[in-house]
C-alpha cells in the first residue's frame, strides 16, 4: 500500500487557553480530492497551517509526502501550492504578468514557463482575458486565476481553504467543474476545506469531519451518508390509513414512518427489501403512484454528526 500524502498523528494545538484543533488523527491517500468538512471555527484552516508547517502542534506529529512538518516545514512548502484567505495576486498587474511573475519565482525555465502560463491561463478559460488589469475582475475569475497560481510550479499537494465561499453561485459552480478538471489531469492530491455540503459531494473521494478541532468521523462519501440511519424510502399515494401504517411499523424492515398529505417517508433498517412493504399496502387497499428509494445526503450525515458531537 502506497504511502498516504498526509498523516496525522494526536495533533493538538493550543492558542492559549483555545484548543484550535484536539488531538487530530487521520490519513489522507495520495491523488485524491478530499475534503475536511466542518462550520466556520471548527479548526479546519489552522489544521492547513499546521500542515504547511506555518504553525508548531503543541502537541503530536503530522507529516505531508513523507516529510515531518516541523523539521522539514520549508520543502514541504516548496512541493505545495495554496490558497487561503488571500489570492495572492497583484491587482494591478495583468493576468499574464501574475502568472509570469510566480512563474519566474519558482524558477521555471523558459522554455517551460511561457507555455505553462498559456496552459493554465486556457485551462481556467482566462487566455482572452489575459491582458486585463485582474483588478476589474469578478471574485470569481479573480479564484480561477488565484488557482492558476497555486498550480504554477506543478505542486504534488495542493491546499484550498473554502475555494468557492464568497462567490454567487453559477460563479461557485464554475469553479467546482474547473477543480474537478484540475484534479484528473494535475495528478496532485488535493486538500480541500468547506462547509459547502454539496461541494464535497461532488468533489471528493474521501472525507473528513471536523467540530471543535476533533474528528467526528472519516471516510468516503457514501460511508458517511450510510452512516445516517440506513436507508430511506419515500411511497406516493392514497389510502394509508392508521392501521396500514400501525401494521407497516411492526414489519421488522421498517425503523420509523412519516406521513404527510399522500406521502409516506420510511426509514428502513439497512437495506431492507421494499416488495414486501409494497404487497402490504396493495392488499390494504392503498393506491400507490410512485415508490422510490430516497439516498441519504452528504448534508443529512454531516448534520446528525454535528448533532451528535455537542
Amino acid at each position: 500500500m502506497a504511502d498516504p500524502a498526509i498523516r496525522l498523528e494526536g495533533v493538538t494545538r493550543d492558542f492559549g487557553a483555545v484548543r484550535a484543533v484536539d488531538d487530530l488523527s487521520l490519513e489522507v491517500p495520495a491523488g485524491i480530492v478530499f475534503g475536511f468538512l466542518g462550520p466556520n471555527g471548527s479548526g479546519k484552516t489552522t489544521t492547513i497551517r499546521l500542515l504547511l508547517g506555518l504553525l508548531e502542534p503543541t502537541k503530536g506529529r503530522a507529516q505531508v509526502m513523507g516529510l515531518d512538518c516541523v523539521r522539514q516545514s520549508e520543502e514541504i512548502r516548496t512541493k505545495s501550492g495554496a490558497l487561503l484567505e488571500h489570492t495572492g495576486l497583484y491587482e494591478r498587474m495583468t493576468a499574464h504578468d501574475n502568472l509570469e511573475y510566480y512563474a519566474r519565482i519558482w524558477q521555471l525555465p523558459d522554455s517551460d514557463r511561457k507555455a505553462r502560463v498559456r496552459e493554465l491561463l486556457t485551462d481556467a478559460g482566462l487566455w482572452d482575458r489575459r491582458k486585463d488589469i485582474v483588478q476589474g475582475w469578478s471574485r470569481g475569475m479573480k479564484q480561477k486565476l488565484a488557482i492558476a497560481r497555486v498550480l504554477i510550479h506543478r505542486p504534488s499537494m495542493i491546499f484550498l481553504d473554502e475555494p468557492t465561499a464568497g462567490l454567487d453561485p453559477v460563479a461557485a459552480a464554475e469553479l467546482r467543474e474547473h477543480l474537478a478538471e484540475l484534479a484528473t489531469r494535475e495528478g496532485a492530491t488535493i486538500f480541500l476545506t468547506t462547509h459547502n455540503l454539496s461541494e464535497a459531494e461532488r468533489l471528493c473521494s474521501q472525507v473528513a469531519v471536523i467540530r471543535k478541532g476533533k474528528l467526528l468521523a472519516a471516510g468516503k462519501p457514501e460511508t458517511l451518508r450510510a452512516g445516517d440511519g440506513g436507508a430511506k424510502a419515500e411511497v406516493i399515494g392514497t389510502g394509508f390509513s392508521d392501521v396500514l401504517l400501525d401494521a407497516m411499523r411492526a414489519r421488522p424492515e421498517v425503523a420509523s414512518i412519516q406521513a404527510s398529505d399522500g406521502r409516506l417517508l420510511i426509514d428502513l433498517n439497512g437495506e431492507a427489501s421494499l416488495a414486501p412493504l409494497v404487497s402490504l399496502m396493495v392488499k390494504a387497499g392503498a393506491d400507490i403512484e410512485e415508490v422510490c428509494r430516497v439516498r441519504a445526503s452528504l448534508e443529512e450525515a454531516f448534520m446528525t454528526l454535528m448533532e451528535e458531537g455537542e
